[in-house]
């Protein structure tokens, strides 16, 4: 009987020790130059996010979860729509619930930096409902405007200005232009 828990004990902890629990990412802007990190992790309330940045205009800034992990510039419109698992309406304050994707704003500072933190109580880093990896991942985008937290579809906070992929590969996402690759191809040939 004790090697019956033994062996069931092992197995738990096998199981548990796949299951990605920490991502980090970079966050780029529409030149595709880094401007903070993203890190993702599992909590006991939900996955938290943590964000620090630096180069934005100072003020608030809408910040969501977006349904597909894509971060094409300038627009970012590659990453979808808000992340929305029941067809909710959009904003933290909407009588009728709220989006998974949605978050509270992000508040820069007088020096163009911020940090944040918020816990998604819907999301999980596990498979099933509420999972970052469903669709193979998501996108976290900060926009250039506040998040009226009420406004259909998406807050009416402006433009989308930066951008991190959040996938199962925890290895940071590269903040690169992708012109730099084809200058050095460039110089390469000659």
């Amino acid at each position: 009987m004790r090697y019956l828990f033994l062996f069931l004990f092992v197995m738990l902890v096998s199981c548990q020790g796949n299951e990605t629990t920490t991502i980090e990412t970079d966050i780029m802007n529409e030149d595709y130059d880094t401007i903070g990190k993203a890190s993702i992790s599992e909590d006991p309330d939900g996955v938290k996010v943590e964000v620090s940045v630096e180069g934005l205009s100072p003020g608030f800034h809408g910040i969501h979860i977006h349904e597909f992990p894509q971060c094409e510039a300038p627009t970012f419109e590659t990453a979808g729509n808000h992340w929305n698992i029941d067809d909710s309406k959009h904003g933290l304050m909407h009588p009728e619930g709220n989006h998974i994707g949605d978050m509270p704003n992000l508040e820069v500072d007088s020096d163009g930096s911020a940090t944040y933190e918020y816990v998604i109580p819907e999301a999980t880093l596990k498979d099933g409902r509420g999972s970052m990896f469903s669709d193979g991942g998501k996108a976290l985008i900060i926009h250039d405007g506040m998040d009226d937290g009420v406004s259909q579809p998406a807050g009416d906070s402006g433009t989308r200005i930066a951008c991190a992929i959040i996938t199962r590969d925890t290895e940071p996402t590269k903040g690169e232009n992708p012109g730099e690759d084809v200058e050095e191809e460039e110089e390469e040939e000659s």
